[in-house]
């Protein structure tokens, strides 16, 4: 349809009125630069929130003792709720909805290897607390029910303990001393704060029980979720289990003091609902901006068919068809949308693809939690910047239109 002569012709007008081609196509190139850069600041604001959630399941809830704030059947107010192995078999055979169980016991112990010396949190689990916690074990394995059953002194330990204690050794099967008993290491975990000092394990919950807590007591009990979809349905769920804790251990339903309960799907759910509001906020800016790009163009193309009236008459009156004065005052407008739309969208991508690289380095630093891989989607931009080309020849249309309808002494008549 376009021979060299009319690709000649659209860069020879561009040349002609280099200042204002650059102005129209430089607001086109914002446009899609400002529609990558919102993109890219939604994405890394929501990826580094999600990650939060990344370490632990997401239908994750967990449940720990408090103290009364009413007095209660003739209890006083300020009375210590102190879980135990029948919180564990309410939530077990009364919550249906409940999976992968553990309870959860913590004490600090002084841990010792030849002639290492340090401290260490010992944490007494269920083996389905790795579903629930998310364990990364990266050498041996996890706690698992013989461990439980056979109060075994065994310990998955995290990379800094491993550190400590071991050096650059596998402990995988090697023993360590933690308040003088001896501790056998099965397996290595890594943790969210290996890239600071602490030092943690993983016992078996029965030991722990066994050895730190005589028997009774339980800091913390956790479990995941299923079939609790929506923030309503979680509300009733921790309703349900209140009510049913505050009968086990004689406080006021209505009291929310006594046990305090983290639902984590709840928390997810309010956090997605934000961002799905955030998300719609940026596309509405971003199409704004493009927009804009887009009236430019059209407003470009008008001022153009002004200026070539008296050309575009000449050319009728000599025998040049319509389309063809049609074809080559849209593919002018698809020209300027096409290179400055790709410069835009070469910047906007290459931006967010440099600031990723630079939090990259920064892993482990306090930004890395609340913005994260602040990129965009190549397929997203690309197909931004392709609607944008299809809506500049659409911009340019009413004014080809115009100028086709414009006859040859009419044009010559304009000054």
């Amino acid at each position: 349809m376009f021979d060299l002569d009319n690709w000649a012709e659209i860069f020879s007008v561009i040349r002609k009125n280099k200042l204002r081609t650059f102005l129209t196509g430089f607001s086109v190139s914002w446009g899609i630069l400002m529609f990558c850069i919102l993109l890219s600041s939604g994405n890394g604001i929501k990826n580094g929130v999600m990650s939060n959630f990344e370490s632990r399941a997401i239908n994750s809830v967990e449940f720990w003792g408090r103290r009364t704030s009413k007095p209660y059947k003739g209890l006083p107010e300020g009375r210590r709720i102190v879980l135990d192995n029948k919180d564990l078999d309410l939530v077990n055979r009364q919550m249906p909805e409940a999976m992968n169980v553990s309870g959860l016991i913590s004490t600090s112990v002084s841990v010792s290897n030849k002639t290492f010396n340090s401290t260490c949190n010992f944490n007494g689990v269920n083996p389905d607390f790795r579903e629930i916690n998310g364990v990364k074990v990266v050498s041996g394995r996890f706690i698992n029910e013989m461990d439980m059953r056979e109060h075994r002194k065994v310990a998955v330990i995290n990379r800094r303990l491993s550190e400590v204690l071991f050096q650059n050794a596998d402990p995988t099967g090697k023993m360590f001393i933690a308040d003088s008993l001896a501790y056998t290491v099965i397996g290595v975990y890594k943790s969210d704060n290996d890239m600071g000092n602490e030092q943690s394990a993983y016992i078996p919950f029965s030991t722990a029980q066994l050895l730190y807590n005589k028997g009774w007591g339980i800091d913390e009990i956790a479990f995941t979720v299923k079939g609790l979809d929506t923030k309503q349905a979680n509300e009733e769920f921790d309703q349900r289990l209140r009510k049913k804790l505050s009968v086990l251990h004689i406080f006021d339903a209505d009291d929310k003091r006594p046990v305090g309960i983290w639902n984590r799907l709840e928390n997810y759910l309010e956090t997605m609902g934000i961002f799905n509001g955030i998300s719609l906020f940026i596309w509405i800016i971003g199409t704004g901006t493009l927009i804009a790009g887009i009236i430019s163009i059209s407003n470009i193309m008008l001022i153009t068919v002004r200026e070539r009236t008296k050309e575009f008459g000449i050319r009728k009156a000599l025998g040049a068809k319509p389309s063809s004065i049609l074809g080559s005052i849209l593919m002018e407008s698809a020209v300027i949308t096409s290179i400055f739309g790709y410069f835009g969208m070469f910047m906007g991508v290459g931006l967010g693809e440099l600031i990723n690289s630079a939090l990259a380095n920064a892993e482990g630093s306090p930004i890395s939690y609340i913005f994260r891989n602040p990129t965009v989607d190549v397929k997203v931009a690309v197909g931004a910047m392709l609607v944008l080309i299809v809506s500049g020849i659409v911009a340019g249309l009413y004014p080809a239109l115009r100028a086709v309808r414009i006859s040859p002494v009419e044009a010559m008549k304009d000054e």
